[in-house]
């Protein structure tokens, strides 16, 4: 069922919108009065409800029908795509190569067509022009489609909602099921690994994203000792070529590549704040069962370009 972390103005506003409530008759089934309903709903994101207000819209929400709970999930979804992300804003008048995706509204960037270094052996490859997400699916991403298609909530979220404190960090505890079915949420895919690895390296084949020093300042691996994700914006100086954060460190990444001769078993690549940072060269390989979930596995998306 449709469930929110916690209640604002905002939620409010959209809560009502999809039951299709006037405000008067919304404010008397939440027990409030139309001027404190009309507060909240002006305030927006800037006001956070009392906890017996945020119960009471738990239980209205629960007690709502299948198709305003659909109508609801589908507004909060709307809002999170159309809402506007500073840093966002800010990279994409900057880097005439971002991109806003149209339908999760996540930062994507292109990565033009043509050969680059892959591998351990540096094999030139070929690679098609793409976009990659700039940053690995967050926690806030994965509730928006919790929110909208009901799936199951990572392990780590207490009560099935999203922690406040993780928003930022790449939702982990997912396996390579959960996340293909993101993507055909968003209408996007999983990245190969060869999409993963040029993302990371560029065409020259540098050893790590930034450079070919295995420089641990750079990314959150295990020498960072900081045992556990960290926002995915957080390590700048650590970006690769094409400006796409965490492709060393924080957690591992699903890819779309099954692992040869293995079937069941698809690559993962980057590695996490588990690993040691020479672990986290994109040219190695490392994979596992489709159903393997841990708290240092995650993903991000590709599309055409």
């Amino acid at each position: 069922m449709t469930g929110v972390t916690r209640w604002t103005g905002q939620e409010v506003a959209l809560l009502r919108q999809a039951m299709r409530q006037t405000g008067r008759d919304f404010a008397a089934m939440v027990g409030v009065s139309n001027r404190q309903l009309t507060t909240w709903e002006s305030r927006g994101a800037t006001i956070e409800l009392r906890p017996g207000n945020q119960a009471t819209l738990d239980t209205l929400l629960a007690r709502a029908g299948i198709a305003a709970q659909r109508r609801f999930a589908a507004l909060l979804t709307e809002r999170a795509a159309a809402a506007e992300d500073q840093r966002t804003e800010e990279l994409l008048r900057r880097d005439p190569r971002m991109f806003k995706h149209p339908l999760d509204g996540k930062l994507m960037v292109r990565v033009e067509e043509g050969i680059f270094l892959s591998g351990p052996k540096n094999v030139p490859t070929w690679a098609d022009s793409f976009l990659i997400d700039v940053y690995p699916t967050t926690n806030a991403d994965y509730a928006r489609f919790v929110t909208a298609t009901g799936h199951r909530p990572p392990r780590h979220w207490p009560q099935g909602r999203c922690p406040e404190a993780l928003r930022d960090h790449p939702v982990v505890w997912v396996d390579w099921n959960d996340a293909a079915a993101y993507v055909r949420w968003c209408g996007k895919g999983l990245p190969t690994s060869q999409q993963w690895e040029k993302a990371a390296r560029g065409r020259n084949g540098r050893e790590y994203p930034w450079g070919d020093e295995p420089t641990a300042a750079k990314c959150n691996t295990s020498e960072a000792e900081i045992g556990q994700t960290t926002p995915v914006t957080r390590y700048q100086s650590g970006v690769s070529p094409y400006g796409v954060y965490d492709m060393c460190g924080n957690c591992w990444e699903w890819c779309a590549t099954q692992a040869p001769q293995e079937p069941g078993r698809f690559e993962l690549k980057g590695s996490a704040f588990t690993s040691p940072v020479e672990r986290a060269r994109p040219s190695l390989r490392n994979a596992a069962n489709t159903t393997m979930q841990d708290n240092d596995t995650g993903f991000r998306c590709v599309t055409s370009a």
